[in-house]
């Protein structure tokens, strides 16, 4: 009987392995994800915090911006989701002053998107304030205060930020994701778009775990 229990003991114990090993392995360092050089702090407090850095005139954020859509929908209850646009030249400022315009104005929701598609799908050029600003009354918003606000103290800030982290998190390209200001991670590394929604899922349950 000894035997027996000892036996069926043995048995659940490797039956539970793989399961586990799976969880361990089935993401690596150096593979699926880097570790930053040093470790950055986070705007979310008690949640995990998931940073995308992206430019609006990247096609390959253009055609992540689903994935993430779809993500957010069922994103794990502990992960904070904070858009970040990247700023790795001059040239990318324009955008990153657009989308924090929509963030003061709290049109992100209404805007952030649309804007994506307006310069991709309907190939609008966005070159100055005043055509953004027409663009965005398009939409709904008002011009003048987009206007008003894209040059604001409080936009400069979040320029200013933008640009610093940027550069701390050790970016090459976009887009990029940060979990928990420790992970790095991107399509190419996890794979593909899907499985990149699975990187970040088991980076957020990984960043969770090592609090």
């Amino acid at each position: 009987m000894k035997k027996l229990s000892a036996l069926l003991f043995a048995l659940c114990f490797t039956l539970g392995m793989p399961a586990l090993h799976a969880q361990d392995t089935e993401y690596v360092e150096g593979g699926h994800y880097e570790l930053l050089d040093e470790v950055q702090p986070v705007q979310t407090g008690d949640s995990i915090e998931v940073v995308e850095m992206f430019w609006y005139r990247c096609p390959h954020c253009y055609r992540l911006e689903p994935y993430l859509q779809r993500w957010l929908q069922n994103k794990p209850e502990n992960a904070e989701f904070v858009p970040i646009p990247a700023i790795l030249n001059e040239n990318w400022g324009f955008h990153a002053r657009a989308y924090y315009t929509f963030e003061a104005l709290g049109l992100t929701e209404q805007l952030h998107v649309p804007f994506f598609d307006a310069i991709h799908r309907d190939r609008k050029p966005f070159n100055t304030v005043e055509q953004l600003a027409e663009w965005a009354a398009t939409q709904g918003a008002d011009p003048d205060a987009i206007v008003s606000t894209f040059n604001s103290f409080a936009v400069n800030n979040k320029l200013n930020f933008a640009n610093i982290m940027s550069r701390k998190y050790g970016i090459s390209g976009v887009p990029a994701i940060i979990v928990d200001g420790k992970y790095r991670t991107s399509v190419s590394m996890a794979g593909s778009h899907d499985e990149l929604l699975e990187v970040i899922n088991y980076l957020v349950a990984k960043a969770a775990e090592e609090r």
